[in-house]
């Protein structure tokens, strides 16, 4: 699939909720965020408290030891949660994140294909939402896995 990136601009989100804006993203009538062209991963699912990411792993993600750079799966962890949050914000209000930690479970290659992120948010407050996040390989199995915190941010 080919991908437009780029910013939303302000008056295509505005009046949108945080699900609504992701979704548009998912639809292409928003484009990816640049960070996605970058480091080959894009948003391809979205629900309340939910959001998927599919990725690719190449060339340029590898570290000295030729694996994917650790980076990328705890890049991959902290932007599927933070939408799994983004998901449940009202129109106008935006998020942060405040914390994530990943852990590694098997080595990505360039070998490795296409992995699936999926978030899910675990508790949300007024200011503060708590999500989790796995990074699944083609087979299913858990190739990182994490937690994010993210700070709400009030309506622009």
């Amino acid at each position: 699939m080919t991908y437009a990136y780029g910013l939303a601009q302000p008056r295509d989100i505005a009046g949108r909720s945080g699900r609504e804006i992701l979704q548009a993203i998912v639809d292409g009538s928003l484009p990816q965020a640049p960070i996605s062209e970058t480091m080959s991963f894009w948003i391809v699912e979205v629900g309340d408290g939910f959001a998927a990411f599919e990725g690719e792993p190449g060339q340029s993600l590898l570290n000295p030891m030729g694996t994917v750079h650790g980076g990328w799966a705890l890049t991959l962890i902290d932007s599927v949660a933070g939408c799994a949050g983004h998901s449940l914000l009202p129109a106008g209000a935006g998020y942060t994140t405040i914390e994530t930690k990943g852990n590694f479970s098997r080595p990505i290659t360039r070998d490795t294909g296409r992995v699936r992120a999926e978030g899910r948010a675990v508790a949300q407050g007024r200011q503060i939402i708590s999500a989790e996040a796995r990074v699944l390989g083609a087979d299913g199995k858990v190739l990182a896995h994490g937690t994010s915190t993210i700070l709400v941010v009030g309506p622009r």
